[in-house]
């Protein structure tokens, strides 16, 4: 079921401004043997996301809010089927935004995810953990995308994950998936060290150790 494992194809961080701050930008991107209706409706439906994200409540339209249990919830702030869906990610008392972008490419879709947090807002976390944090999260979010794809839009089992992500290939994936942010991290200009530092802290963190 976990064979060639695939979280995000192409990553990068990116610094910007948001509403008038500087914020924080991860971009993932990665695609899918579908077309962009059928991947639209994956990350949309309500009935089809508890089976490879998790469940959610809420009033799934534009200006409606929604929420994830156990975590984010917030406001859907754009929503242009089947091309772009922008939400705010509300969770812990903190606010960040979440946009989505898909593309035909080919004969599938490409999907872009950027989750953009203001500077201000994450700095003590950021210094310990940086973009990987997030990233890998996003990557396993990708990858249970991925599998429900492939098997026809099939539930990607709760237990099933969990035995993977604690397995000795689970546990690399996701060091992989740190690495490979710190060097997304590297890339937009922060000190190679200090970038691996985060990394292996996110590793260390998702791994148990």
């Amino acid at each position: 079921m976990f064979a060639d494992a695939i979280g995000a194809e192409f990553r990068q961080f990116l610094e910007r401004e948001h509403e008038g701050k500087p914020a924080r930008v991860l971009r993932a991107v990665r695609g899918y043997r579908t077309h962009p209706a059928n991947l639209w409706d994956a990350v949309t439906n309500r009935e089809r996301l508890p089976r490879w994200f998790m469940p959610i409540e809420g009033e799934l339209r534009l200006g409606g809010r929604y929420q994830l249990e156990g975590n984010a919830g917030g406001s859907i702030t754009r929503c242009e089927p089947p091309e772009a869906l922008d939400v705010t990610w509300e969770f812990m008392g903190g606010m960040s935004w979440v946009t989505v972008r898909l593309e035909p490419e080919g004969e599938g879709t490409r999907l872009t995810l950027e989750h953009i947090v203001q500077a201000s807002d994450v700095d003590e976390h950021w210094k310990q953990y940086g973009p990987g944090a997030a990233g890998v999260g996003w990557e396993l979010s990708l990858l249970g995308l991925g599998l429900h794809i492939a098997s026809g839009g099939e539930t990607v089992e709760l237990e099933a994950v969990e035995g993977w992500t604690t397995s000795d290939e689970g546990k690399a994936f996701m060091r992989a998936s740190a690495e490979a942010w710190a060097r997304a991290h590297i890339a937009g200009g922060e000190e190679p060290a200090t970038a691996r530092g985060m990394a292996e802290r996110t590793a260390a963190f998702y791994t148990g150790g």
